[in-house]
């Protein structure tokens, strides 16, 4: 079972202002999955803020994937690819690459999206955009392959092509 936690970064809707319509449709798309929603908040973009959030659901709730939503574009406040840069060990720039390409099939904005992923520990930490609709687009992107990385960072798979290699003396 993965384990998910769901980071929500948004100003008006930590303060109530707006209801959170990404975070719900995340926990429905990975629910149906069959994968455990663990944890979810919703904070301002404040960039120490997200940098605590996804240590404490890295380190401490041990989650194997956090999605965040919000946050990743061109406005002065949108910090939260730069506080998953700060706390992530590895990066793992094919996950934000994948979900802008197929992005950018759909909209030339996609090209202002900053998303970027890693991995802190043995969680992945994945930025989705802010939009519901995009969102939808992403996780079509990245959950197929996803569950596989998931299992490599835990040692229960091996890799891809492990089992392809012979070799010959």
């Amino acid at each position: 079972m993965i384990k998910v936690g769901i980071i929500t970064v948004s100003d008006k809707g930590s303060q109530g202002k707006r209801e959170d319509k990404a975070g719900p449709v995340i926990q429905e798309i990975v629910t149906e999955k069959g994968w455990e929603i663990t944890a979810t908040t919703i904070i301002p973009d404040e960039q120490q803020m997200i940098e605590e959030k996804l240590i404490e659901y890295a380190d401490e709730l041990g989650v194997d994937v956090i999605f965040t939503t919000g946050g990743t574009g061109f406005a002065e406040r949108d910090v939260t690819p730069e506080a998953t840069m700060a706390v992530i060990h590895r990066h793992a720039p094919g996950i934000a690459e994948a979900m802008r390409w197929e992005s950018l099939k759909i909209t030339p904005m996609a090209m202002l999206s900053r998303a970027t992923a890693g991995i802190r520990g043995k969680t992945v930490i994945i930025n989705l955009p802010g939009s519901p609709k995009a969102v939808k687009e992403c996780l079509a992107v990245v959950l197929p392959a996803l569950e596989h990385g998931v299992e490599i960072l835990q040692g229960v798979a091996g890799e891809c092509a492990g089992r392809f290699h012979h070799h010959q003396s």
